[in-house]
């Protein structure tokens, strides 16, 4: 059973998306109006150490109202690479260089509204090159232990799903089943591997809980 778009017209648009209103015809014959979103692609990237620590970014969603654990992500420029786009915001935003990049996922966030297609990729080692340019993204920059990703997905402390999804292949990849929700104690404060480059804001969130 598939919808048939009959037309589609821009309602409004900027350099980074396309608000558009489609002309949607349904298997039983009726047409609906649908509105859609059409958008960059989105280049994602960390980093995870020898320790098997990764790379996150503390941040609040003002749409949505909320905080939670985020890979740094962006747009990708006009005529850029999308793997060197990813290396571009991951030094923007938190600013560690990455070494080779490995494609771990590409999903499709929300296809019932817009056409985004969300890049992921990561690294094995990366380079710090001093405080990110981007700082105003995220409220901190922590190294967290993969160990602890089962549960901070559970608690719902990474609120967008791709991240979530990233995080739990990288968790299987790297750790496979050795750690299941439930299994890691959540840790007090930015301790037990997690560290930082950066000074935590005023009263940061607690990490972990």
């Amino acid at each position: 059973m598939q919808w048939t778009k009959q037309n589609e017209q821009t309602v409004y648009s900027n350099r980074w998306f396309s608000v558009n209103l489609a002309d949607v015809e349904l298997p039983d014959g009726r047409h609906l109006d649908h509105f859609l979103i059409r958008l960059r692609p989105v280049a994602v990237a960390t980093v995870v150490n020898e320790a098997n620590e990764v790379l996150l970014l503390w941040r609040h969603r003002f749409i949505t109202d909320s905080w939670g654990w985020e890979l740094a992500a962006g747009v990708v420029e006009d005529g850029e690479d999308i793997a060197l786009a990813a290396a571009r915001e991951l030094e923007e935003e938190t600013g560690w260089r990455p070494g080779p990049l490995h494609h771990l996922m590409s999903v499709e966030p929300s296809n019932g509204l817009t056409d985004a297609r969300h890049h992921i990729y990561w690294a094995d080692e990366g380079e710090y090159t001093g405080h990110p340019v981007d700082d105003f993204e995220s409220d901190r920059r922590e190294w967290v232990p993969l160990k602890l990703v089962p549960d901070m997905v559970a608690r719902g402390e990474v609120p967008a799903a791709n991240m979530a999804a990233a995080l739990l292949l990288l968790h299987h990849l790297r750790l496979g089943e050795d750690t299941a929700p439930g299994s890691a104690a959540p840790p007090r404060g930015a301790g037990n591997g997690a560290t930082s480059h950066d000074e935590p804001a005023a009263d940061p969130p607690t990490f972990g809980l």
